[in-house]
């Protein structure tokens, strides 16, 4: 997948798990140089370092969660704050949760196969191609 302007990512549709991180996009946004993500919404990606997998819900121009959050990650490993940052519905061997990842730990996955977490089908109607597709919009 050819990298996209974030504001592409962020705008392609919307899900249930959608973060706050979308309310501070153009705040965010203007503090950039215009930054690419590597990644779309709907891409399956890999852990470049750890054993698992995910496709991408959710994209932080920057990052966007805690300072208590940060400060758990080794010092040694810790990851630059001003990259993107994608929220994943991930799977591992023993399970699947959310992660929080900077770009810089992540690549694509060539695998072919969806991910197996149970939460894909609230947010993804199809699977075709290694490519997670996001449900329409409901609204009221």
């Amino acid at each position: 997948m050819a990298p996209f302007p974030l504001f592409e990512a962020l705008t392609v549709g919307a899900n249930p798990l959608r973060s706050a991180s979308v309310q501070g996009f153009h705040r965010s946004f203007a503090n950039m140089n215009a930054r690419l993500a590597k990644f779309g919404i709907g891409q399956v990606v890999r852990h470049r370092v750890f054993p698992f997998r995910g496709v991408i819900f959710d994209v932080d121009p920057v990052f966007a969660n805690t300072e208590e959050y940060w400060m758990q990650i080794p010092e040694e490993v810790r990851p630059p704050k001003d990259q993107p940052y994608y929220h994943l519905l991930a799977e591992n061997d023993q399970s699947g949760y959310v992660a929080y990842v900077s770009e810089q730990n992540l690549l694509a996955d060539d695998t072919g196969q969806p991910v197996a977490h149970p939460h894909t089908s609230l947010i993804f109607d199809k699977f075709n191609a290694g490519q997670y597709h996001l449900r329409p919009r409901i609204t009221h």
